[in-house]
Parts: structure tokens; C-alpha cells; sequence
């Protein structure tokens, strides 16, 4: 496996990893770049077995043998000191190994949703930390994928693939648009559109019946705001986890991590 040796933060041939930590200088380049990073190689990893080709591999120079044993092909491998790590991607890599990799094309909804028993669709979710979490959760409780409403935050951005450990390479997910008129698509498929929200009015998710279960799709918004007027007119049914002690909610992850676990407690 070569190794080029990066003595200059400002070396365009690590461009890609140039000031991580700017979320609005990465959305306006990762996405129409057709890129994300990778952090760690626990995650890099994943996202090599789910088939996301490699652009280039950027490694603090003390970890190089860590990937020793990848295939690396034509994506070249990079080492630095961890100074010019700090200084060219703007926080200190601690992980020590990054990855810049090509994005695939998503999926439609209809073939995603075609595919799928279980699903969660989120409105206005912005944050990458739930939205990472969000993604763990819904790949460990057996949920089978995620829709995003147009003005969701990107799954691949680097701390929501961090924070889910790399479960957003397993996990299908689509654009749901135009929004919230794409529901009509989720219900036409087959599935109940479940709105989570703390109203008094809405069903406690352990009583949901039997059908109800069958094909859920569940509905989160926002964490403080919640989901809008439109997006919980165009449900089927509004549902809310029972709470004590006075709290009226729970964070958007957590609340989708519980509620996926009720709807398949029940799974063989």
C-alpha cells in the first residue's frame, strides 16, 4: 500500500478534508461534490463492505498500519503528523484515520418503501447528532428503513455518519418530495402513518392495534418544534409515548429508539 507523505495542511491533494468542522462550507461542497467523509476506522470500514468507493484515505502517520490490510485500489492513502491534521481539517482527529468516499444514488421512495415492513420517515430533523442516533436505532430495532422529508439534515454528513456508528451504509433511506404530499405515496404502498407527538388526544403506542402495527410508518419531527400542522394532518393516526413525572417528551432520537422497539417487541 502506498503512502504519500503530507507535510502542508494546505496540500490540495487532501482538499477534501479541508475545514470538517465548517458545517455550512461542507454542505454547500460535499453534496454537489458528490462526497462525505469518514471518520474512524470502524466506520470506514462499513462503508467499504456497503460499496461506497473510496476517493482517498487521509491517516495521522503513527496509524498507517491500521489499514495495512485494505484493498486500497486506486483511492490513494495519505499520512500526516496530527498538526497538520488539526490545522488542515480544523479539529484534532483523535480517531486518527479518515476516509473521503464517492456517494451512490438514493433510491426512490417507491422502491425503498416497496422493500420495506417497517419504516420512519422524518420531518425537519436538522440535527446530525439525532439524526446519526436516529439511524442507529432504527438499524438495531429492526426497522427497515428512513424517509426524509426535503429539509432534513444530510445522513452522510460526518458526525451523523460518527454518532451512528456507520449504520446510515446500512440503512435505505429516500427523499420523501413534494412534502408533506408524498405521504399519500407511503399510505398508497400499504403502510399506517403514524404521527408521534405528545397531544392528549393521541393513541398510547402499546395500544395500537394489531393492523396499525403491521405496516408502520412513524412520523417525527423536529426536536422542540415537532411535527408541523400539515405533516400530522396527512396521518392516519396520532400516537404518543406514555410519560411520568410531569415530562411532556422525550429527545427525537430517543423517542424513535422507543417507539421502534414497542412496534417489534413482538417480532420472532
Amino acid at each position: 500500500m502506498p503512502v504519500h507523505l503530507i507535510t502542508d495542511p494546505d496540500d490540495e491533494r487532501i482538499g477534501d478534508y479541508r475545514a470538517l468542522t465548517d458545517v455550512e462550507l461542507r454542505t454547500r461542497w460535499e453534496p454537489p461534490h458528490g462526497l462525505f467523509i469518514a471518520e474512524g476506522e470502524l466506520v470506514l470500514r462499513r462503508a467499504l463492505r456497503a460499496g461506497y468507493p473510496a476517493r482517498s484515505y487521509l491517516v495521522d502517520a503513527k496509524r498507517v498500519d491500521q489499514l495495512a490490510d485494505l484493498d486500497t485500489g486506486d483511492a490513494p492513502v495519505y499520512a500526516a503528523s496530527q498538526d497538520v491534521l488539526r490545522e488542515a481539517t480544523g479539529f484534532h482527529v483523535h480517531r486518527g484515520v479518515l476516509a473521503s468516499f464517492r456517494r451512490t444514488p438514493l433510491p426512490s421512495a417507491a422502491e425503498v418503501l416497496a422493500a420495506a415492513r417497517r419504516v420512519v420517515i422524518l420531518e425537519d430533523v436538522n440535527n446530525h447528532t439525532n439524526l446519526g442516533a436516529i439511524f442507529r436505532a432504527v438499524a438495531a430495532l429492526g426497522v427497515d428503513a428512513v424517509l426524509l422529508s426535503p429539509s432534513c439534515a444530510d445522513p452522510l454528513y460526518r458526525r451523523s455518519v460518527r454518532v451512528s456508528m456507520g449504520e446510515v451504509f446500512a440503512v435505505p433511506y429516500a427523499k420523501l418530495d413534494p412534502w408533506p404530499a408524498a405521504l399519500d405515496e407511503v399510505r398508497a404502498a400499504g403502510f399506517t402513518v403514524l404521527a408521534m407527538t405528545p397531544a392528549p388526544d393521541a393513541v398510547p403506542i402499546q395500544r395500537l392495534t394489531p393492523a396499525q402495527r403491521e405496516r408502520a410508518a412513524l412520523l417525527l419531527g423536529a426536536e422542540g418544534a415537532g411535527l408541523t400542522a400539515a405533516a400530522m394532518a396527512a396521518s392516519d393516526v396520532r400516537v404518543v409515548i406514555p410519560m411520568r413525572r410531569g415530562v411532556d417528551s422525550l429527545n427525537v432520537a430517543a423517542a424513535t429508539a422507543v417507539a421502534c422497539w414497542e412496534l417489534g417487541r413482538d417480532d420472532a
